[in-house]
């Protein structure tokens, strides 16, 4: 549990678009200013233009879907689906979930993000992220 959110700041740039075809798209965060944290999922809140959304964010390398060792900071916003593409962004970092890992397809990542969401939530009801 981290003591205090760590927070990442920048731009929302386009990934791979490979979330949207499993349904669930990710938010993928060019970081400008914060320190990054060890690589994880981690529960998350995001900020864009005012409002707060729960989210889950991956921070790493994406094992499942590349072999590209380059980290990325992708985020799945709860029931969200505006286009936020060049928006700037606050990401607020809560807690730690899991680690990163590989996955055989997308369909199996998909339900771990379902998985990872029903941690988010009860982290939620537990008075965490809100």
């Amino acid at each position: 549990m981290l003591m205090k959110p760590i927070i990442l700041t920048g731009k929302i740039v386009h990934g791979k678009e490979l979330g949207r075809t499993v349904g669930m798209p990710t938010a993928n965060l060019m970081v400008e200013s914060g320190e990054m944290p060890a690589s994880g999922v981690y529960a998350t809140r995001i900020i864009i233009e005012g409002e707060t959304f729960p989210s889950i964010t991956n921070i790493g390398t994406r094992p499942s879907v590349d072999e590209d060792k380059s980290i990325t900071v992708e985020t799945y916003i709860l029931d969200f689906s505006r286009d936020i593409y060049g928006k700037k962004v606050s990401l607020e970092i809560h807690e730690f979930l899991r680690p990163i890992q590989q996955f055989a397809n997308l369909e199996e990542v998909r339900n771990q993000v379902e998985k990872d969401v029903k941690e988010l939530k009860k982290y939620l009801d537990m008075g965490g992220v809100k």
